[in-house]
């Protein structure tokens, strides 16, 4: 009940959040009845699939798509809790029922799944809202926990509030953990159905032409003018990240003195400010939204001008064409204390991969990669450079890594497969 009141109280503050965010980005507007659970009412049964963010959207994106051919008659509902990850799931879909993910409260609760009527609820890794769980187990509706990951820090802090989340691992919720210490986790923290399913990001789906998409971007970047413009990515970099990113930039550039740096912000709503700071080093760079083709659609940009040393992507849902038009990825989220993201993209695509020390966010992928050689860790400014330059000397190194890291990806493939077995079973029980 205290929960409950806590959740109600803070309701407006969000709102608030939400309308100051929206002054610099209108998307921040839209669907906010969405957000205490109203919106259209589905005439029929659907199936509700929640994934937070952008990330954790991308990583849906086989579920999502596979979801849709099993069911095709069924509606299928996806709510996320960003903007970013709403554009994300439209461009995945465009014939599911896109919504945000309604507040905590039990009103906004009861009033999402009055209207949605989900047979079964399947959220992305690890979203425990005890009203929304306890809705659910109320309504006799199976919810799984997919690809679902816990660390230890964590489990401290779910122990601290003790009741309260020992409440929401009723019989009707299954976790489908990621890996066997992920499993042993949720246990200590009251969960009682748990399996290990693996990490559905090594089902990766890549479109078939995003090589060629991505050979069409470098020709944008003047590589095909017959000299080899070595080009470089960092992906969903944070602040904090960019300055040591373009440090080393600058680095490489006194070796290599026509390298392009592909500069990917995580988040949409810093986009300026990165503009900015480039602006305040003195950078030549160009925008990925001023170019033509710039945005989902992936087509090849005007030609990027020779002085242009760095190419701001403030556009979002093109990160797999960029990746396939660099030559070395580093993966952002790494080189400051957030947690790492998804190494598993530009290994898929055959890239060497780069991370900083930071990667808690999906550990034993982090350790996988690096023990097998597909991925190098650095620790600043200076190591980063200095691996670029090593990589973008040896192609034949760049291949050996990129292999390996393709090899990885294919051999543990499988988590969607196990994980729609269980839908499905639950399913059939229900």
């Amino acid at each position: 009940m205290l929960y409950s009141w806590l959740i109600r109280c803070a309701v407006p503050f969000a709102y608030a959040m939400l309308a100051w965010r929206g002054l610099s980005d209108r998307s921040y507007w839209q669907g906010l009845g969405e957000r205490l659970g109203f919106g259209r009412r589905l005439p029929t049964a659907s199936l509700w699939l929640h994934a937070v963010s952008l990330g954790e959207m991308t990583a849906a994106a086989p579920l999502l798509r596979t979801l849709r051919a099993r069911h095709p008659g069924v509606p299928l509902v996806v709510t996320t809790a960003t903007p970013a990850g709403r554009a994300r799931a439209r461009a995945l879909s465009d014939d599911a029922d896109i919504r945000y993910l309604p507040y905590d409260t039990p009103g906004s609760v009861r009033r999402f799944l009055a209207r949605t009527q989900p047979r079964a609820a399947i959220i992305m890794e690890t979203e425990l809202w005890p009203n929304l769980l306890r809705e659910c187990d109320r309504r006799g509706m199976p919810v799984l926990l997919a690809s679902a990951r816990l660390s230890a820090k964590s489990v401290a802090r779910y122990r601290r509030f003790g009741k309260l989340f020992r409440t929401v691992f009723t019989a009707n919720l299954t976790i489908a953990a990621q890996t066997a210490a992920d499993a042993e986790r949720f246990a200590a923290i009251g969960a009682v159905a748990v399996k290990v399913v693996g990490n559905v990001k090594f089902d990766v789906e890549l479109d078939a032409d995003v090589a060629a998409a991505g050979s069409a971007l470098r020709v944008a970047y003047g590589v095909a003018r017959g000299a080899a413009r070595p080009v470089w990515i960092a992906g969903s970099t944070h602040a904090g990240e960019e300055e040591q990113v373009l440090d080393a930039h600058a680095s490489l550039r006194t070796q290599y003195p026509d390298a392009v740096l592909l500069l990917v912000p995580r988040h949409r709503d810093r986009f300026e400010g990165v503009a900015d700071l480039l602006k305040s080093r003195g950078v030549v760079f160009a925008r990925r939204s001023r170019m033509a083709g710039g945005g989902e659609t992936a087509q090849p940009p005007a030609q990027l001008t020779a002085d242009a040393s760095v190419l701001l992507v403030d556009t979002v849902g093109e990160l797999a064409v960029l990746y396939a038009s660099a030559d070395v990825a580093f993966v952002g989220g790494s080189l400051v204390p957030i947690g790492g993201h998804n190494l598993l993209e530009p290994a898929a695509l055959g890239l060497p991969v780069l991370t900083g020390p930071s990667h808690s966010n999906s550990q034993e992928i982090a350790q996988l990669l690096l023990a097998r050689g597909a991925a190098l860790e650095v620790s600043g400014a200076a190591e980063l450079a200095a691996a670029l330059g090593r990589l973008i000397a040896d192609p034949q190194e760049r291949r050996r890594m990129g292999q390996i890291g393709q090899e990885i990806v294919a051999a543990n493939r499988g988590s969607v497969d196990k994980l729609l077995a269980i839908i499905e079973a639950s399913l059939r029980d229900h």
